[in-house]
C-alpha cells in the first residue's frame, strides 16, 4: 500500500498559486474570495476556516461573511447580489451545510458565473456536460480560461494524475451520484479511455462492483462504508468522504483495513480535502484574470 499525502501534492499548487497571485498583483489586481457562512454547523466552519487561513498564505484577499442561522432566503440572496456586483470580490462561495430554510439548489442559479468558484451555478454545470465543444478532453475543460471546475472533482482527477494513475483501459467507479460523483464521472470520460461508472450506495451488487474495479471513489457520506471485503488486490481507493465523529473526521472507507489490499489509497484527513481548498483558491485566481478581461 502506498498512501496518497494530499497535503504534499497540494503543496506544490501551492508554490505556483503564490506565483500567479504576485503576477496579478504586479497588475493592479488583488485576488479576492469570498465565502460566505450562514449559521454555526461546526463543519461549515471549519471550511470557512481553513479557507481564511489558506487564503492569507497565499496572498489571496479573504473577504469572508458569517450571516445568522436565522437568515432569510431572500437576505442571503441580496448578499450573494451585492459580492456579485462588488468588483472587487473574484471569488464566491456558499458553505454547506445550509441551515434549515435555506435550499442551495434555489441559491445557486444566483452566484455569477465568472465568480461561481465551485461550479454550482447551472451555466458552469453546463460548460462541464457539454465542454463548449463536441469532444473537449478532461485538459482541454482544465485550460480554458472561461470555465471553472467544481473544487472536489477536479482535486480527484489532480491527485491521479500527479501520482501518475492513468486511467486509460481502467474500470473507474464512483459510489454516490451527488455533487461530487456526478461532475468527477463527468471528466473521468473525459480523460478518455476508462470504463466509468456512476452508481448510489444502495444498489444491490454494489460489492461486485467495487472489488471489479480499478479504481474505487467513495463520497456517499457514511464512516466505514466501503469495507476490505468490498475491495480487490491492487485497487486504487479515493476516498471524499466527510463524517463528523467523536474522534473528528473520518471518511468513507475502512481505511486500517482497507489500506492493506489498495496499491494506492487516500486518507482522511489529509487526502482530498487539501486539494480541494487549494483548487478553490485556485478557481479565485483564474476568476481573477477572467473578470480582469
Amino acid at each position: 500500500m502506498s498512501k496518497i499525502d494530499g497535503n504534499r501534492i497540494a503543496e506544490t499548487y501551492r508554490e505556483d498559486l503564490k506565483g500567479e497571485v504576485e503576477d496579478l498583483k504586479k497588475e493592479g489586481v488583488q485576488p479576492a474570495i469570498a465565502p460566505v457562512l450562514v449559521g454555526d454547523d461546526p463543519g461549515a466552519r471549519v471550511y470557512y476556516r481553513t479557507k481564511k487561513k489558506l487564503a492569507e498564505n497565499l496572498g489571496i484577499e479573504y473577504r469572508g461573511i458569517k450571516l445568522d442561522g436565522d437568515t432569510s432566503e431572500e437576505e442571503l440572496v441580496g448578499k450573494v447580489r451585492e459580492l456579485n456586483g462588488d468588483p472587487s470580490v473574484h471569488g464566491l462561495f456558499i458553505e454547506l451545510p445550509l441551515p434549515e430554510g435555506l435550499d442551495i439548489g434555489k441559491l445557486r442559479a444566483e452566484i455569477n458565473p465568472n465568480k461561481d468558484v465551485d461550479c454550482i451555478n447551472p451555466i458552469n454545470s453546463g460548460k462541464l456536460l457539454s465542454g463548449g465543444a463536441v469532444r473537449a478532453s478532461y485538459e482541454d475543460l482544465k485550460d480554458d480560461p472561461e470555465v471553472l471546475l467544481p473544487a472536489t472533482p477536479y482535486a480527484v482527477m489532480e491527485i491521479l494524475k500527479y501520482s501518475d494513475i492513468d486511467l486509460a483501459g481502467k474500470e473507474f467507479l464512483v459510489v454516490g451520484g451527488g455533487a461530487v460523483g456526478l461532475p468527477l464521472s463527468l471528466l473521468a470520460l473525459r480523460e478518455g479511455y476508462a470504463t466509468v461508472t456512476l452508481c448510489e450506495y444502495q444498489v444491490s451488487d454494489l460489492a461486485e462492483k467495487t472489488r471489479r474495479a480499478d479504481i474505487v471513489c467513495s463520497s456517499v457520506g457514511k464512516k466505514n462504508f466501503i469495507t476490505s471485503d468490498m475491495i480487490s488486490e491492487g485497487t486504487v481507493v479515493v476516498d471524499v468522504g466527510i463524517n463528523e465523529t467523536e474522534n473528528g473526521i473520518t471518511g468513507d472507507v475502512d481505511y486500517e483495513n482497507v489500506k492493506g489490499k489498495a496499491s494506492r489509497i487516500t486518507p482522511v484527513p489529509g487526502g482530498v480535502g487539501p486539494m480541494t481548498t487549494t483548487l478553490i483558491m485556485s478557481n479565485t485566481v483564474k476568476a481573477a484574470k477572467l473578470l480582469q478581461g
